[in-house]
């Protein structure tokens, strides 16, 4: 699987609150947050839960914008997992994602052992003809409103050749049911612990 089709999800109102956000905040968000990659070059990001860990995607926590946006997301989250069908599915990383326009994520692979093993989806809540994705050698363009489920083990880059920002809603989930992968307690014994 590089890029699985999840369907369309109901994003007026989020979407609305999200173009509302105040520059200064964007700003004192995106100084704060716990994902500095350079690879993100110029994109934003407005963190709401996060992995305590790189380690381990079964440790998360609540930051400081969870609990004000909490109603605006749940909705939209519940509304993009719904055929995954886990009884008690958890999201340990939620954050919005904000590309200028001609911004770019350079060629990259998502390699901390968190990322492994969740699905990463993304819910497009800007877009414009010119943002193209490349996941599983192709590129791709995700339209406003359609959740989508991404490969980010192998490459993957994003640029935006249009003349407004991207804003995606970029989250992660998983089963809390479903037993652990095999590669994990020996990770963990090898001094991968939290």
């Amino acid at each position: 699987m590089t890029v699985r089709k999840l369907g369309p999800v109901d994003v007026d109102a989020l979407r609305a609150a999200v173009l509302a956000i105040p520059e200064a905040v964007w700003a004192l968000e995106n100084a704060a947050k716990p994902n500095k990659f350079e690879v993100l070059d110029g994109t934003r990001h407005i963190v709401f839960r996060f992995f305590d860990s790189p380690r381990d995607w079964r440790g998360s926590h609540d930051r400081a914008a969870w609990p004000q946006w909490r109603g605006l997301l749940e909705p939209v989250l519940a509304q993009a997992v719904r055929d995954y069908g886990y009884a008690r599915g958890v999201f340990p990383r939620v954050m919005l994602a904000r590309m200028p326009a001609g911004g770019v994520i350079h060629p990259h692979i998502d390699a901390n052992p968190a990322a492994k093993w969740p699905h990463k989806i993304h819910v497009p809540l800007t877009t414009n003809p010119g943002v193209v994705s490349f996941f599983g050698a192709a590129e791709h363009h995700f339209p406003q409103g359609e959740a989508v489920e991404v490969d980010n083990l192998g490459p993957h880059w994003v640029r935006n050749d249009g003349d407004t920002d991207r804003i995606h809603l970029i989250f992660e989930y998983y089963d809390a049911d479903q037993p652990d992968p095999d590669w994990l307690e020996p990770f963990l014994l090898a001094g991968g612990a939290r």
